[in-house]
């Protein structure tokens, strides 16, 4: 028979809000149902959250009822105090746990997943940095079997087709134009599961190759761009409709030459991606970023390198060493020395820094963590919200906001330990 799990007391945040003292049952690797528990008090639970109706158009009529768990049959697991939010999902990630996507290898990027996974991070994209196009499409190979398998969401290529004024850790020898037959040689290389590109579209070729991207398939991120104001709505037209990292390497927003942030922003049709580390942006600028774009148009995402879960000290970034200190990492020698190379940061962090520093709501930090990076994904049938019929993608909080459990298809990949 299939497990079943039912998960209750915990204020469940949904797409519509937060149902107090809640139940999300779990069947295999499916949500089966999710909505207040049978003995929610009045006030605890709003029944317009309750996906437990039968009419409900995913609901299993034998799960519809809100009566026990035992009734039902499975395991109860009460979590009093806590929170079920869905797995995040990260569309920029570069590697944790000592290992890098870049390294090729199938068992380091298994390394940097798991890590990742263990902080709640249950889709991810495996982000590439700068490097030879013959090395890249290597990489690229390899990192498809890991889709295929469903380990990973995709492959983001970041680089090496940026711009040399804002390369931030990439190594400058190995930047280029965006040749189109270039940008087809990695799409290609990845057979299928190239998710998404960051380019410079104001170099030669850019435009081209932000047409080509969004005609096979493929998310064009404006990025590591010297781009003014117009060619950034140029991009944006052409197709482009993410913004990598916003505001980070890319022209400060300016009152008489705006630059890309403001035309970024402006466009509904953009996501736009915020690393919320404390480091790489100053409060006041993710408050307009939310502002002026929404949660429905904000991605969190770590921009994680190797260093991600693990103690200060040196770690490759492709063909570049990095040092980290106090938890944030820079090149540590050539010309891009002293720049800072990604972050350590893991999702589970970034949430409760929204929620406890940032002042966020939780419904919207959620959103931003999960629901808008899975849409933008095509993926928003089966991840990004506590919903059923979804994959049970679920990560446990606690009342101040830390991890306490995740779990990822209907598995535990951290159990939340127990009072």
């Amino acid at each position: 028979m299939v497990q079943r799990t039912h998960l209750t007391g915990a204020r469940v945040v949904l797409p519509e809000g937060v149902v107090d003292h809640g139940r999300v049952t779990v069947e295999g690797t499916r949500i089966a149902a999710v909505g207040p528990a049978p003995d929610a008090t009045p006030g605890q639970a709003d029944p317009a959250h309750s996906q437990t109706d039968p009419a409900h158009s995913h609901a299993d009529p034998a799960h519809g009822q809100a009566d026990s768990a035992a009734a039902h049959g499975g395991r109860a697991l009460d979590l009093p105090g806590g929170w079920i939010v869905p797995g995040f999902v990260d569309l920029h990630v570069h590697g944790g746990g000592g290992a890098s996507f870049s390294a090729g290898t199938p068992e380091e990027s298994m390394t940097a997943i798991r890590t990742h996974r263990a902080h709640g991070t249950t889709t991810m994209l495996a982000s590439t940095v700068t490097g030879d196009l013959d090395d890249l499409a290597r990489q690229a190979a390899t990192l498809s079997e890991l889709v295929e398998q469903g380990e990973l969401a995709g492959i983001h290529f970041e680089g090496p087709f940026i711009s040399p004024h804002r390369c931030g850790a990439h190594q400058p020898s190995l930047l280029r134009a965006p040749d189109p037959a270039d940008v087809r040689k990695l799409v290609d290389a990845a057979r299928g599961t190239a998710r998404m590109m960051t380019l410079a579209p104001e170099l030669p070729g850019g435009l081209e190759s932000v047409r080509l991207l969004a005609d096979s398939g493929v998310l064009a991120a404006v990025g590591h761009t010297d781009s003014t104001y117009e060619a950034t709505i140029e991009a944006i037209r052409a197709g482009a409709t993410v913004a990598t990292h916003l505001f980070n390497a890319m022209p400060s927003l300016l009152h008489r030459t705006p630059g890309p942030v403001a035309a970024l922003l402006e466009d509904e049709r953009v996501t736009v991606e915020l690393i919320n580390d404390g480091t790489h942006l100053h409060p006041a600028m993710l408050e307009l970023a939310f502002h002026r774009a929404g949660a429905d148009r904000v991605a969190f995402i770590t921009d994680a390198m190797g260093a991600a879960g693990m103690s200060d000290g040196r770690y490759p970034l492709g063909p570049m060493e990095v040092e980290v200190k106090e938890g944030v990492a820079r090149i540590s020698g050539g010309p891009t020395a002293g720049s800072i190379a990604g972050s350590t940061l893991t999702l589970d962090r970034a949430f409760r820094r929204a929620v406890t520093i940032d002042g966020l709501g939780v419904v919207e930090t959620v959103r931003a963590m999960s629901a808008t990076p899975a849409r933008l994904l095509g993926i928003a049938d089966r991840v990004g919200s506590v919903e059923v019929g979804k994959d049970a993608d679920l990560v446990v909080l606690d009342d101040d906001f830390r991890l306490r459990g995740v779990m990822r298809r209907g598995a535990w990949v951290v159990h939340p330990e127990l009072d």
